[in-house]
């Protein structure tokens, strides 16, 4: 049995089109396996975003289900965490407050937050910048220490909602690199979505690519590159190039996917 499992999961969102409703999501069915990384992409307004929120328990399916470990998903839960495009940091919180804040809402005792903010600080590469505040952080840093919250919380699924969409080409890569080497250390099952094609090929164990709204599976693909991968080897554009012929969208230049629909609904 897949960890996370969806069957003809339908989201319609009430008030749009002159209240007769707006479908996000037309029939998901798809399985994640437990510590599989799983990339979603698919054009603007297909749903991805709505799914990682059914994932998250933030929204309701209005019909199908949503399954994690065989038991219906039927509100937010420790067992999963949500990262952001936005870190969402707390401001007046530094490195280390921000990490413990979720471990203080669990009562967790205090030598126990000191440990896992030491582990999460080094798992993260942010050594010398616990008491720094998010202002004083760049983007890419500021992403690592929502990667390190998130963790705190000791998920069993990390969502991750194009958390390196906002950042230079230089930074998204290197942070590509670092999430996978954290995903190695921990294991967490991993489902993160994207816009960019070059960064499913790269990441993912397999990528589930969605049609246009309302939002279905198209096609699950099984990478099957091996690890470590390098962006350039022939495999890795291999997968890249069967992904952009499943897309039913325009695709730019670097290799994001472009909608050719209106937007709303991601």
């Amino acid at each position: 049995m897949a960890l996370i499992e969806l069957f003809d999961l339908h989201v319609t969102y009430n008030g749009h089109n002159n209240g007769s409703g707006m479908a996000a999501l037309g029939g998901v069915d798809l399985a994640v396996e437990d510590g599989e990384l799983l990339c979603v992409i698919g054009p603007s307004g297909c749903g991805k975003s709505t799914l990682l929120n059914v994932l998250a328990g933030f929204i309701a399916p209005t019909s199908g289900e949503a399954l994690l470990d065989g038991r219906p998903i039927t509100g937010p839960g420790p067992d999963r965490a949500m990262v952001f495009q936005d870190a969402a940091l707390f401001p007046w919180l530094c490195v280390n407050g921000n990490i413990d804040f979720v471990m203080k809402i669990d009562r967790r005792q205090r030598a126990e937050r000191v440990q896992v903010r030491r582990e999460l600080v080094s798992l993260v590469g942010l050594e010398g910048f616990e008491h720094v505040h998010p202002h004083e952080l760049s983007g890419g840093m500021r992403q690592r220490v929502a990667i390190a919250r998130a963790l705190a919380m000791r998920p069993r699924v990390l969502l991750m909602d194009e958390p390196f969409g906002a950042l230079d080409a230089q930074t998204r890569e290197h942070l590509q690199d670092e999430l996978l080497r954290i995903w190695q250390q921990t294991g967490t099952t991993v489902v993160f979505v994207t816009h960019n094609v070059e960064e499913a090929a790269y990441l993912a164990d397999k990528v589930a690519v969605m049609s246009e709204r309302p939002g279905r599976i198209l096609k699950l693909v099984d990478v099957g590159c091996g690890r470590p991968r390098t962006r350039l080897q022939p495999s890795v554009c291999d997968v890249k190039r069967r992904l952009l012929e499943i897309l039913p969208t325009s695709v730019g230049p670097n290799g994001s996917a472009c909608c050719t629909t209106e937007s709303g609904g991601d």
